[in-house]
């Protein structure tokens, strides 16, 4: 099955893993938005310039910009046997840019799933993220909690911290939740409730939306 699919959700919500676990099931692949700017960086192509030259400014990179690094991607052949966007589109404008570059190409999204957890829960499970600063292994003390002789020796990022989670739900909520209603309009959407739910639990929900199709 051929299928290209947009995961949606807030961060921390689970929709990365979950990504991964369905690109293997289905034979497609794992975009991610930062593998791929972090690949044209690394290789210091025309595209990775650009963004570098956003970057050293300190100006955010134009959305124009963005698409245009995620469409040279998928207009590779490999990208032929399906994909999964994980991390794009973060906005309208975005998600605009992306209907217009696959239209040209006789193209759609076939679904965007969105992974949709509450607030509340989502700063739980990430202010419950745990750091190796020696083997860099993540740890949740809800879901995948360490080994008990590293315990000690694990830290708490910022970013998990859960005042600058509430500040990124902020951002979430403002920018790129819109999408969700915008997948609703071109009649593609599909909610995953994922609210108490392991990983499994959720994967399960997410593969029967892809087998309902």
């Amino acid at each position: 099955m051929s299928l290209r699919i947009v995961m949606l959700g807030a961060p921390g919500a689970g929709k990365g893993t979950q990504a991964i676990r369905l690109a293997e099931k289905l034979g497609s692949l794992h975009i991610s938005t930062g593998d791929i700017f972090r690949k044209n960086l690394r290789e210091g192509t025309p595209l990775g310039k650009q963004v570098q030259g956003y970057l050293d400014s300190g100006a955010l990179v134009p959305d124009s910009l963005t698409c245009d690094i995620v469409a040279d991607r998928l207009a590779q052949p490999d990208c032929e046997k399906g994909y999964i966007l994980d991390g794009f589109p973060r906005s309208i404008p975005q998600a605009e840019m992306l209907k217009a570059f696959l239209e040209k190409r006789g193209e759609k999204i076939d679904v965007a799933i969105n992974v949709d957890v509450p607030d509340e829960e989502i700063v739980a499970r990430l202010s419950s993220r745990r750091s190796d600063p020696e083997t860099g292994a993540v740890y949740n003390l809800l879901f995948s909690p360490p080994p008990a002789d590293i315990a000690p020796r694990l830290i708490q990022r910022e970013d998990d911290k859960p005042e600058t989670v509430q500040y990124r739900l902020k951002t979430y909520h403002e920018t790129t939740e819109p999408i969700i209603a915008w997948y609703g309009k071109e009649g593609v959407l599909r909610t995953v409730e994922s609210s108490k739910a392991g990983p499994d639990e959720v994967y399960a929900r997410v593969v029967a939306v892809v087998e309902s199709l």
